[in-house]
């Protein structure tokens, strides 16, 4: 089972949820920049939850399928369809041989994610076929995918062939969705709740109010590797001497000329700038969703309501591999 890959997009890669256990060699996590969507995806289509699928942003590539394949889409809106036809999101699909997916831009949100049943066919390194640009690892040929590349899928289990045994019973009469809501906020306006920085405290009074009553706006040079802002600019009561120190997805960062960058699925494995705020897990798959121009406002929570929150969303997601293993059953 093969896919060729007609047009590329702004950058689709291969993730997964990521390179974990390497960090202390100098080896970032990488993975999907929004974890909630590619485990939807996985899960739609029969796999695990964390199987390589394809992250694509902003702008979407086009494939050619060269055999029938099982496939979700989930996360942004970037205007899928199927030989012309709109491509529902959010649910299994079947798409037959020789049929082309072409996305366009996006109108909602701003990474979708793709899951092939069986998962892609790639080498996984250092236990993650996650894309590692920078270093050349990993996805396919550790690299964003290209014109004219192909890649394989393996054979699909017992789960995804399930699926689409019910896919091809009720046809067009398939009308259900995974409600993602409780999971991801696609709007381009966002409350993002935070933690206290474990530097918090060395900021001066005026910034860590500026921190929670201000408005920051989402800069073009947000990456893979840090989402950068630009608002009230945040100060030090004084300046001071910090180690390099390990940092996480969501820390945020204060550099010297103040304005925030939060750390994202490519950050590197320590960080040498104050650290004012920690995104809470619950957000960050939200915060991946932001395009450039995006609003955001930061609200502090305890760290019992982010854990709380975390649990939440883990709730909703094993209420959904649930219903899926049962819609698959049916049949």
């Amino acid at each position: 089972m093969t896919v060729k890959i007609l047009q590329p997009g702004l950058l689709t890669s291969i993730q997964d949820l990521g390179r974990f256990g390497s960090q202390q060699y100098g080896v970032i996590v990488s993975g999907a920049m929004d974890p909630y969507s590619l485990r939807i995806a996985n899960l739609l289509v029969g796999n695990d939850q964390g199987e390589g699928a394809l992250e694509i942003t902003l702008m979407g590539p086009s494939l050619q399928f060269q055999s029938d394949q099982l496939i979700a889409i989930t996360g942004g809106n970037l205007q899928a369809t199927i030989n012309g036809e709109h491509a529902p999101l959010w649910r299994p699909i079947v798409v037959k041989r020789g049929s082309v997916l072409q996305f366009k831009y996006a109108v909602q949100g701003c990474r979708a994610y793709i899951a092939f049943a069986g998962g892609i066919d790639v080498p996984e390194v250092m236990g993650s076929k996650s894309t590692y640009m920078r270093a050349g690892i990993g996805g396919y040929k550790g690299r964003a995918l290209q014109k004219e590349d192909v890649f394989s899928c393996r054979e699909m289990g017992e789960q995804s062939r399930l699926l689409v045994r019910e896919l091809e019973d009720l046809g067009e009469h398939l009308t259900w969705t995974v409600n993602y809501n409780a999971l991801v906020n696609l709007e381009q306006t966002q409350t993002v709740h935070v933690l206290k920085g474990t530097e918090f405290d060395r900021f001066d009074r005026a910034s860590q109010q500026a921190l929670f009553d201000g408005t920051y706006t989402l800069t073009s040079s947000s990456d893979r590797m840090g989402s950068r802002l630009e608002g009230p600019v945040l100060s030090l009561s004084e300046t001071f001497e910090l180690l390099s120190e390990g940092v996480t997805y969501g820390t945020i960062q204060i550099p010297p000329n103040g304005q925030p960058i939060i750390l994202m699925a490519d950050r590197q494995t320590t960080g040498g700038y104050p650290k004012i705020g920690q995104v809470i897990t619950a957000d960050l798959a939200s915060l991946a969703q932001l395009r450039p121009g995006a609003k955001i406002r930061f609200q502090e929570v305890s760290l019992e309501q982010a854990e709380n929150e975390y649990m939440n969303k883990e709730r909703v997601i094993q209420k959904i591999k649930t219903g899926v293993h049962l819609k698959g059953m049916a049949n």
